[in-house]
């Protein structure tokens, strides 16, 4: 075939007709990169444009006169269609699109493109909206995607022409690849080549260049059709982040709220209406996808202020995005969810040895239309920050909280008091009877502010229990915990002792 630089068409061959359609020219180098360029076809006197589901564009022929079955291959109309992808917070997402399909009578073959890597084919769904009759006979998820790997599996046996690091061409049968390649030659010389620039093949051996579902559609008349197509697909994912501003005292905030959705599907939704689900769906485990394209991670970053809008379904909340959303693949893309300033929040000291031997500080917000929020919050990350005495915002810390519904308590534990502190000690200890013990302890707290500070001290017990005696005024605040509300004097300290009864 000489030096040069060529690329073979494929052409689309049906029994007793041939039609022009859409042509493909394939470069693969040794890198495993496939090229696929695309152009334009007269195919009947009308132009074949590759942009999507356009059946005026598609070759439709009879694969023999007596049969019945007609092909038909469409890709996505880019004006026509309409997409909706619905996320859950567990590596799932529901995908509904709306395209536009010309079907003849009879069945149709429909390559069905731009479908998530990840799609759970078993729940694809297909709706033709304008006849009820129209039914997908056979369906087929092609994720056999074009590679130089791939294509030289499927050349073995048949002629490929390739060209050496150095510039030399070979055109011969493709006895082998294993660690470089081995060709019979016309002349009959074998030739085993090991550094190869680029591999040429006459067609690309019915393999795709995106993952594709593949239908047989039944329709009993002919015509344009608006087909409304739903699946479910792993790979996205979204949560909630919050920044809470705290002003001078403490005693109010500012509240942000974002939601990051990460698309990991294996597609771009273009334009979609996005929607999220707060609530734990229930799932069976599934097989994992076969193909997965891995490409590098992006962060967007946008939204305005209350762009989405909650509402109930079932036992969750889900969240609708006002706008449209292009949700690019392997992309993180960051949306304002809620905006609330001057929120009153409590700043509240707590020594809980079950959590933690130091004292710590927790932000506490009622989340309710009178406070200023009153939105089912999501589950996710609050972080915490404040400005110092040039102005400037400095990080205190996060925590994380759980689906809140409106007209709940939000507790925020945002780190350690660094001036309060707390110990604890066991000052006896006495088994009174067979099934009864005796416990006496003594709390100490320090503090080293200026100003008085009220701590809430928090113990936990099992069993039956009941404190017989205490040096403060405790209150028990369900069968398993006591509490005490004291207040540690500026500069100074407060010991608290008391003796529990348990008994099993």
């Amino acid at each position: 075939m000489g030096k040069r630089q060529s690329y073979l068409w494929i052409a689309l061959v049906f029994i007793g007709v041939v039609a022009s359609a859409a042509a493909f020219a394939y470069s693969v180098s040794t890198d495993g990169t496939v090229q696929a360029d695309e152009q334009e076809i007269i195919a009947g006197g009308r132009e074949i444009a590759a942009n999507g589901i356009e059946s005026s564009s598609s070759v439709i022929t009879k694969v023999k006169p007596s049969n019945p079955l007609e092909l038909l291959t469409a890709r996505a109309a880019g004006t026509d269609s309409a997409t909706e992808v619905t996320v859950y917070n567990d590596n799932l997402a529901l995908v509904k699109e709306r395209r536009g399909l010309d079907l003849k009578t009879g069945v149709n073959r429909v390559e069905y493109t731009d479908v998530a890597a990840l799609i759970d084919s078993t729940s694809v769904m297909f709706e033709d909206t304008k006849n009820k009759n129209t039914a997908v006979l056979e369906q087929n998820y092609e994720y056999d995607l074009v590679s130089s790997s791939k294509l030289l599996d499927k050349f073995l046996g048949k002629e490929i022409t390739a060209t050496e690091k150095e510039g030399e061409t070979y055109t011969g049968t493709l006895l082998s690849h294993d660690g470089g390649v081995v060709l019979s030659l016309s002349d009959g010389k074998v030739v085993s080549l090991t550094e190869i620039s680029k591999f040429e093949f006459p067609d690309s051996a019915g393999l795709l260049t995106k993952p594709t579902l593949v239908w047989q559609v039944y329709s009993p008349v002919a015509g344009s059709r608006d087909v409304l197509t739903s699946y479910l697909t792993g790979g996205m994912s979204w949560r909630a982040d919050y920044i809470v501003k705290t002003n001078a005292d403490d005693s109010k905030a500012d509240i942000q709220g974002w939601v990051s959705v990460d698309n990991g599907a294996g597609t771009t939704y273009e334009d979609a209406k996005l929607k999220l689900v707060a609530g734990e769906v229930h799932r069976i485990a599934v097989p994992q996808p076969r193909y997965y394209d891995s490409m590098p991670m992006e962060e967007e970053y946008g939204g305005t202020k209350d762009s989405f809008v909650e509402e109930s379904l079932f036992e969750y909340h889900l969240y609708t995005l006002e706008r449209p959303a292009t949700l690019k693949n392997n992309q993180i893309k960051q949306l304002s969810l809620l905006s609330a300033d001057a929120v009153p929040v409590e700043k509240e000291l707590i020594f809980d040895v079950s959590k933690s031997d130091k004292v710590q500080v927790v932000l506490n917000l009622e989340n309710s239309i009178e406070k200023g929020l009153g939105m089912p919050l999501p589950s996710g990350v609050v972080r915490v920050y404040k400005a110092d005495s040039e102005g400037q915002l400095q990080f205190l810390g996060e925590d994380s909280i759980d689906h809140t519904p409106k007209d709940e308590e939000v507790k925020v534990v945002v780190g350690s008091a660094f001036d309060v502190t707390g110990t604890r000690t066991q000052t006896d200890y006495k088994k009174v009877s067979t099934d009864v013990w005796r416990e006496s302890y003594e709390i100490e707290l320090k503090n080293h502010k200026a100003e008085a500070q009220k701590i809430r001290i928090v113990e936990h017990f099992y069993g039956d229990w009941e404190i017989t005696t205490s040096s403060d005024t405790s209150k028990k605040t369900d069968a398993f915990t006591a509490e005490w509300e004291v207040t540690v004097p500026a500069d100074g300290s407060k010991k608290v002792s008391f003796t529990v009864e348990r008994s099993y």
